[in-house]
């Protein structure tokens, strides 16, 4: 089954949320964790894609369907702005306010500049499916997605990710992301320039790639 990269597109959107959903407990499913899933897409994916699709990447399959993405903001201060202006009212109404159902984290975006966004003004969120890792999509992903942070004249991203998924950490120390803080027990905020360094291995190399 060929897989390659390719620009998002509207029809992929339930994908992604898919995919979103189905890596959202330290790279398993997290299905089971909440009574409506669809909180942790309308917190890690819908907002990049109404508000930047162009910094959107996926892994596709023949078919077109999506196993994989990459998406994020090359301006977490203004992402954060837009996203409690225009985000945050459209889809608030659909969870309760509380933290074990993430709807707290939801309304708190605000949380996001608290991590060094002065010095790491981009931030990304990637994950693939089983089906499109150990492939070297994960790094090609990131390449891409680096890439186009660089023709924005970005200098450097951050990322956040579970304290406890020691693989998607081993991913990211060998594409040369460093840890920035650890604002709570179970996150570790990491960051690396948007230079090319260690990222110019090709999707087909064996890299295995995160899942969140």
């Amino acid at each position: 089954m060929p897989l390659s990269i390719r620009r998002y597109r509207p029809e992929d959107r339930e994908d992604l949320y898919e995919i979103c959903v189905r890596t959202g407990d330290n790279g398993a499913d997290a299905s089971s964790l909440y009574p409506d899933p669809r909180i942790l897409p309308d917190i890690f994916v819908g907002p990049y894609l109404a508000q930047e699709p162009e910094l959107a990447y996926v892994v596709a399959d023949e078919a077109g369907r999506a196993l994989g993405y990459v998406l994020g903001t090359a301006d977490t201060r203004r992402f954060v702005a837009r996203y409690l202006e225009e985000w945050l009212p459209a889809v608030a109404g659909r969870y309760p306010d509380d933290r074990d159902g993430r709807g707290h984290e939801l309304r708190h975006p605000e949380a996001m500049l608290a991590t060094g966004v002065d010095g790491y003004p981009a931030h990304l969120h990637i994950d693939l499916l089983p089906e499109a890792q150990g492939q070297g999509f994960g790094r090609e992903l990131m390449r891409v997605f680096l890439a186009a942070l660089r023709e924005r004249a970005v200098p450097r991203v951050q990322l956040g990710m579970g304290a406890a998924n020691h693989a998607a950490r081993a991913f990211y120390d060998r594409l040369g992301f460093e840890e920035l803080a650890r604002p709570t027990p179970r996150l570790v905020v990491l960051g690396r320039t948007t230079a090319e360094d260690g990222l110019t291995a090709r999707a087909g190399s064996g890299t295995s790639a995160p899942r969140r």
